[in-house]
């Protein structure tokens, strides 16, 4: 998928020379993303407003996540592209702008609808920390500058972008971490998705997690993601038996010659592993049906074989049959993908069937046979691959659905939208529970590494101040507990929040990356991580602080806005 520039655009469709040189993006993926597409409030709000005069103030909103999914120390931000496909195309059409006004009690003004008319995002500006980041509570993933009430309107789809995005992209690194570097992850939750949308965006996000492949067609359509899959239990128990496969003929892989009775090709194979001196006793009579089935299967696929083989019997059926179809595969030039595992104990199973391949590869002298690929399903999650290893197996690729894309064991993210500065002034949201107070103004948000390259600590700065250096020794200070504090000499600085969207500023923005740097930057930085952070069972917590003088400030702030109680 190509990924356009994004900018402001003048009338002929093009940016303006400048900064931000280019065509804005597409809409956003899902055609259902529209500035409707937001809580009833927004609306709401937007119209009290423009009926105070207050719709052009300057203000600032800060989007973050309040605590680490999954029991986790880390997050992975996901979802920024589908914000500024959004941004980029806000505008109302007349049908919207009908219903809203319909909506709307009947004491609002026809200049509203006016207003709406002439809104976009032009006067935007949209800084983020770049999509595929690891990224931690409190620090914003985005911050939005404009005038109050279209970024008002922004709220609840921004929300909605995100949210899920980072979730499912997190639950994917999860995923990952307990698998493995080596081993292939297949996504197949589609069917098991929260609808359409969900199985789209979990196909995309997957991806950026660490996932290699997705069974999601439409996915790999859109996004440019590689598709994986082969049949099902409905296909192997379809046939009957062997009369029923007609065409029997394949030529070999390098078209040289070809064998006029393929079925008989793999009957004799079949023969040869039942009575072999290594194999001799472990099957009796396989399911002949399933025997049509794989057989078919290689006949429309030679180069694709990857058998289910658990639909009669692992051990005495599906394994020996599929060796039998893929020798006479190999016979031909041919080479059968694998197996995959759908039921049972996998552990057990999958090293029985390595077992047999690796019997196979020495008894006929087959090269490389022995590494057949084993695939598992069935349910995976991370406590069950956890618990493989520790048992110890032969699996080379997983296939995951429903506890991944359904995110099942955390529903939601939380991504919260505070109002942090209008017209220069910094605001803050108070709470009896400190968790939920905000962080006010606009802030300067670093990470700060070590000498051993690992991220140490997060920063945030007021707008103001000058940008922490390297080898310049910090005070960093956990925004609500004064006891917690530490210095810090950073050895690397990173700033976090760069330019996406620059409205009408002139400001340089940063491209969108395509799909696949997203994900390459994902798993760097999931590698730089410092072990304990990503461990799955306590893990350490990462730090996240603030400057001293935004430290001060806050609680300036926060003493200035609390009324003060009297006693009776």
């Amino acid at each position: 998928m190509e990924v356009k520039a994004n900018g402001p655009n003048d009338e002929s469709g093009r940016i303006p020379d400048g900064p931000t040189k280019g065509r804005i993006p597409d809409g956003p993926t899902n055609p259902m993303v529209t500035p409707l597409l937001t809580d009833l409030y927004q609306f709401t709000m937007a119209y009290a407003y423009w009926k105070a005069g207050k719709h052009q103030e300057r203000a600032v909103f800060d989007l973050y996540f309040r605590k680490n999914p999954f029991g986790g120390e880390y997050t992975v931000f996901a979802g920024l592209e589908e914000c500024i496909r959004f941004i980029a195309n806000f505008k109302f059409t007349e049908d919207e702008i009908s219903f809203i006004r319909e909506t709307l009690p009947g004491s609002c003004e026809d200049g509203f609808c006016d207003y709406l008319r002439g809104l976009d995002c032009s006067e935007v500006e949209l800084y983020a920390v770049p999509e595929g980041s690891v990224v931690f509570p409190k620090v914003p993933l985005l911050r939005i500058e404009g005038p109050i009430a279209v970024v008002q309107l922004l709220e609840t789809p921004l929300l909605n972008l995100v949210n899920y995005a980072s979730l499912v992209a997190t639950n994917a690194a999860r995923h990952r971490f307990v698998a493995g570097k080596t081993k292939m992850l297949l996504e197949f939750g589609l069917r098991r998705a929260q609808g359409p949308d969900g199985g789209i965006g979990a196909s995309k996000y997957c991806y950026i997690g660490g996932f290699d492949a997705t069974s999601n067609v439409a996915a790999g359509r859109f996004f440019g993601i590689p598709l994986r899959g082969t049949h099902s239990h409905a296909f192997v128990s379809s046939y009957m038996s062997l009369d029923e496969i007609v065409e029997k003929s394949l030529q070999s892989s390098d078209g040289s010659s070809s064998c006029e009775d393929f079925v008989s090709l793999v009957q004799t194979w079949l023969d040869k592993i039942k009575w072999s001196n290594s194999l001799r006793g472990v099957f009796v009579e396989t399911n002949q049906s399933e025997l049509a089935a794989f057989t078919s299967y290689a006949l429309a696929f030679p180069n694709n074989l990857l058998a289910l083989v658990d639909t009669y019997d692992v051990i005495r059926s599906g394994i020996p049959n599929f060796c039998a179809v893929a020798l006479a595969l190999s016979d031909l030039g041919y080479k059968a993908v694998g197996i995959r595992l759908d039921s049972g104990d996998l552990a057990y199973l999958s090293c029985e069937a390595r077992k047999f391949f690796c019997a196979i590869e020495k008894e006929f002298g087959v090269p490389g046979f022995g590494k057949t690929s084993i695939t598992a399903s069935n349910d995976l999650n991370e406590e069950t691959l956890d618990a493989l290893n520790k048992q110890g197996h032969e699996v080379d690729a997983f296939g995951i659905g429903t506890y991944l894309v359904t995110c099942f064991t955390q529903a939601a993210l939380g991504c919260v939208f505070k109002l942090v500065e209008i017209n220069n002034q910094p605001r803050i949201k108070l709470s009896e529970d400190v968790s939920k107070v905000s962080i006010p103004c606009k802030k300067g948000c670093f990470r700060l590494y070590g000498k051993e390259g690992y991220p140490l600590v997060d920063i945030m700065t007021g707008e103001n101040e000058p940008s922490p250096k390297v080898g310049e020794r910090i005070l960093c200070r956990h925004p609500f507990n004064e006891s917690k504090r530490a210095y810090v000499v950073p050895q690397k600085v990173e700033e976090l929040l760069k330019c996406y969207w620059p409205g009408i500023s002139g400001k340089a923005r940063e491209d969108l990356p395509p799909l696949k740097e997203i994900r390459e930057r994902c798993i760097k930085q999931l590698e730089q991580m410092r072990p304990d952070h990503m461990r799955r069972l306590n893990p350490t917590p990462y730090k996240v602080s603030v400057s001293a003088k935004l430290y001060d400030f806050i609680h300036f702030l926060w003493l200035n806005e609390a009324p003060v109680g009297e006693l009776q």
